[in-house]
C-alpha cells in the first residue's frame, strides 16, 4: 500500500535513484495520470489510448476523462489517436473499448465496412460495441445483425433499444409539475433486501423515491437498477411503474449474474451507453440524477447524465478514503485489492469534481470534520470552513401489507418453535437483520455469542442472505458461522437462520417480538464493523425494540448509550461478546424506557418524508441555477457547497 500511495500522491515516478519493489510500471503511469487529473490536467488522446492496454482500471480512468480530452485537444486529434489504436490493437477488449470511445465522441475513427465486419464478431463485447457504433448514425446494416444466430435476452434488448422509434413506452406520464429525478442503485435488487448485495440502500431508495414523488416541486422519480441476462430472460420489461409517479428503470448488463463492486469497471462504457439511451428516451426529460457510490457504476451514470444534459448530485462519504489504512495497512494486504480501493478513491475525488452538487453523510465525528479531511476541496472559504446544512435521513412509514395475522403467526412461529426446542425457561431473543456480508459481521456475531457464553441465556435469530443463491460475499460469512458452530455443537439448536425477508415482513416481525403479548423478551443487535447511517437500526428502534449497534460510523449521531439504546465495540469478537453480555443484563424496565425514547426519536426526527422534503429543496435549488460549463475545476481548492446528511 505504501508504494502505491506514494506513487499516487508523492510522485514516486519523479524520484531519482529510487525504485519500487511491488508497484509496476503501469501503476506508476496510472498514478501520474490520476495525479494530473486531480490537479485539473487533461491527458492527451494519445496518452488515453496508450493506457487502454493496461486493463480495467486504466480504461475506467480514461472513460472518466475522455470527454474533457476531446474538448481540450480536439476531435481530429482524438479520432487519429483512436484510429491508430484500432489499427494496432490485438486485444478484443481494447478494440471494443476504442469503438465505444469513438461512438461516445462521434469520431470518424472507423470505416463503415470495419464496423460491419466487427458487428458479426464471435466476441460478444466486440460485437455489441460495433452494434452501438453502427446505430449512432442510423445505419441500416443493423438489419444484418440478426444473421449472427439466435439472440439471447440481452442482445434482444440491445437491438430493440438501437432500433426503437416508439417513444410512447418511455413516457413517465405525470400530471404533476416539477422536476423529473433519477436515482441509481446498480447493485442488488430493489425488491429483495437482504439477498446478495441488496441491503438498506434498496429499502431507502424505494421509500425515498415514493416520498419524493409526492413532494411539491417534484413531478416524478425514476430509480435506476440493473438487470443481468438471467433476469432479462425472466422479465424483459425495462420500465415499470412502482407508484403513481415513481418508476423503476432497468439497465441491461451483459453478465450471467448481478453486478458486484469488482464488476462495474468491466461494464463501464456499457452502463454509460444504456443510461444515456434509456434516460434520454424518457418523456419528460430527466432533470437531475443522484448517485451515491464511489465506484465505476456511479461514474458511468454521471457520464450518461452528461450526454443527455442532466445535472448530477453525488453523495460523498468518508469511505473509501477512510478504509485504505483500515483494510490495507497490513503485511497481508492484497495488491489487487489496494489497487481497486485506490481507484475508488480517485473516482470519489472525480465525482466530487464532476458533480454539479455534492451532499454528504456525517462521519465518525458526527459532523463534517472527517469528510473535509478526505475532501479538502469541499472547504467553503480560505479558513477551510464548509457551508453546512444538516439534511435528515429517514425511514419509510411502516406499511403492514396484506394478511397480517397469517404472516405474523408464520414469522413468530419460527422463533417460538426454536425457543421451545431450546427449552428456555425465560425466552430471550437476539434479533439481527441484514445482508450476509463481511462488513455486516454476522459470523463474528455468532462467534462472540458463543465465546461470551451468551448462547446459554439467549436464542440468536439472524435474518438475511439467500441459501439457494449465495453470492461471493455471502459464502465466507456462512462458512464463518459454520466454523463457530462446529466449535460448540450445543449452540446450533439456539441459532435460527432465516433467509432474507421483505421489508414489510422484517418490520412486522420486529413489532411482533417487541409486543409484550408475545411472551418473548427480544432485543435487536447490529454487529456491523461500521454503519454509515444504519437504516435497519432505525427501523428496529421505530418498532419498539431495545437496540444495540456499533459505536463506529454514523449510528452515534442518533443512538445515545443507555438513553435510547446501547453502543457496541464491534472491532473484535471479544469486545462484541462483552457488549452482548451487557445487552442481556439490561433489566426489562430499563429496556422498555430506552426503547420508548428510541421510538419517539425516530418518529419525530427520522422520517423519509422529511428527508424527501430536504432533498427536494436541494434538487430544486440546483435546477434553478444557471447552466454550468461542466468542466473539471482547474483549482483543486475551488469553493464548493456541501450538504451534510445527519
Amino acid at each position: 500500500m505504501t508504494e502505491l500511495v506514494d506513487a499516487e500522491y508523492d510522485g514516486w515516478a519523479q524520484r531519482a535513484g529510487e525504485r519500487p519493489v511491488l508497484a509496476t510500471a503501469l501503476d506508476l503511469e496510472l498514478a501520474r495520470v490520476r495525479s494530473r487529473i486531480r490537479a485539473g490536467g487533461i491527458p492527451s488522446p494519445e496518452e488515453c489510448v496508450r493506457l487502454l492496454a493496461g486493463g480495467a482500471l486504466p480504461r475506467a480512468t480514461v472513460a472518466a476523462v475522455w470527454p474533457y480530452s476531446l474538448r481540450s485537444h480536439g476531435i481530429a486529434r482524438a479520432a487519429a489517436a483512436v484510429r491508430n489504436g484500432f489499427l494496432t490493437s490485438r486485444d478484443a477488449d481494447t478494440t471494443s473499448f476504442l469503438m465505444d470511445l469513438s461512438t461516445a465522441g462521434r469520431l470518424p475513427a472507423l470505416r463503415l465496412r470495419e464496423a460491419v465486419r466487427l458487428a458479426r464478431s464471435p466476441d460478444r463485447g466486440l460485437r455489441h460495441a460495433a452494434w452501438r457504433h453502427l446505430a449512432r448514425s442510423g445505419h441500416e446494416e443493423l438489419d444484418l445483425v440478426a444473421a449472427v444466430g439466435e439472440l439471447d435476452a440481452y442482445e434482444r434488448s440491445l437491438l430493440d433499444a438501437l432500433r426503437s422509434t416508439d417513444a410512447s413506452r418511455w413516457e413517465t406520464t405525470t400530471e404533476r409539475p416539477g422536476l423529473l429525478l433519477a436515482q441509481s442503485m446498480l447493485m442488488g435488487d430493489l425488491e429483495r433486501p437482504g439477498e446478495g448485495l441488496s441491503g438498506g440502500l434498496g429499502v431507502l431508495l424505494g421509500g425515498l423515491g415514493d416520498a419524493l414523488a409526492e413532494t411539491q416541486g417534484i413531478a416524478g422519480v425514476v430509480t435506476v437498477v440493473t438487470a443481468c441476462r438471467p433476469e432479462l430472460e425472466a422479465d424483459p420489461v425495462l420500465l415499470r411503474r412502482r407508484t403513481a409517479d415513481h418508476w423503476v428503470l432497468r439497465l441491461p448488463v451483459d453478465s450471467d449474474q448481478s453486478l458486484g463492486p469488482q464488476d462495474m469497471g468491466r461494464h463501464r462504457e456499457e452502463l454509460s451507453w444504456w443510461s444515456a439511451r434509456l434516460l434520454g428516451a424518457l418523456r419528460p426529460a430527466v432533470d437531475v440524477l443522484h448517485v451515491r457510490y464511489s465506484d465505476d457504476g456511479s461514474a458511468a451514470m454521471a457520464e450518461g447524465a452528461r450526454r443527455i444534459g442532466a445535472r448530477v448530485v453525488f453523495t460523498a462519504t468518508p469511505d473509501p478514503h477512510r478504509q485504505m489504512t483500515e483494510r490495507h495497512d497490513t503485511q497481508e494486504a492484497e495488491p489487487e485489492a489496494v489497487r481497486h480501493d485506490l481507484h475508488r478513491v480517485f473516482l470519489a475525488d472525480w465525482l466530487v469534481a464532476r458533480a454539479d452538487h455534492v451532499v454528504g453523510i456525517a462521519g465518525q465525528d458526527g459532523g463534517v470534520g472527517e469528510l473535509l479531511t478526505h475532501f479538502p476541496q469541499l472547504a467553503g472559504d480560505d479558513q477551510g470552513r464548509a457551508e453546512i446544512v444538516a439534511l435528515p435521513e429517514g425511514i419509510a412509514p411502516y406499511r403492514p401489507g396484506p394478511d397480517v395475522p397469517v404472516r405474523r403467526r408464520r414469522l413468530v412461529g419460527q422463533v417460538s418453535a426454536a425457543v421451545a426446542a431450546a427449552g428456555m425457561a425465560v425466552p430471550t431473543v437476539l434479533l439481527s437483520v441484514g445482508r450476509l456480508h463481511p462488513v455486516k459481521q454476522q459470523d463474528v456475531l455468532v462467534r462472540a455469542w458463543i465465546e461470551s457464553g451468551c448462547h446459554h441465556a439467549s436464542l440468536l435469530v439472524i435474518v438475511g442472505g439467500s441459501p439457494a443463491r449465495p453470492g461471493p460475499m455471502e459464502t465466507p460469512v456462512r462458512d464463518g458461522i459454520e466454523r463457530a458452530l462446529d466449535s460448540c455443537p450445543a449452540a446450533r439448536k439456539r441459532l435460527v437462520l432465516i433467509p432474507a425477508l421483505s421489508n414489510a415482513d422484517v418490520r412486522l416481525l420486529e413489532r411482533a417480538l417487541a409486543d409484550p403479548a408475545s411472551g418473548i423478551r427480544a432485543r435487536y443487535v447490529c454487529p456491523s464493523a461500521k454503519e454509515e447511517f444504519g437504516l435497519a437500526v432505525l427501523e428496529a428502534m421505530e418498532a419498539g425494540m431495545l437496540v444495540a449497534a456499533p459505536s463506529r460510523g454514523g449510528v452515534p449521531n442518533y443512538l445515545k448509550d443507555t438513553e435510547n439504546g446501547l453502543l457496541l465495540d464491534t472491532s473484535s469478537a471479544r469486545s462484541l461478546g462483552a457488549g452482548l453480555r451487557r445487552l442481556l443484563q439490561v433489566d426489562d424496565h430499563s429496556a422498555a424506557e430506552m426503547a420508548r425514547h428510541a421510538k419517539a426519536l425516530v418518529r419525530r426526527s427520522y422520517s423519509v418524508e422529511a428527508m424527501a422534503r430536504s432533498l427536494a429543496g436541494e434538487y430544486l435549488d440546483l435546477a434553478g441555477r444557471s447552466p454550468l460549463t461542466r468542466r473539471i475545476p482547474r483549482d483543486p481548492a475551488a469553493s464548493r457547497r456541501i450538504r451534510i446528511l445527519n
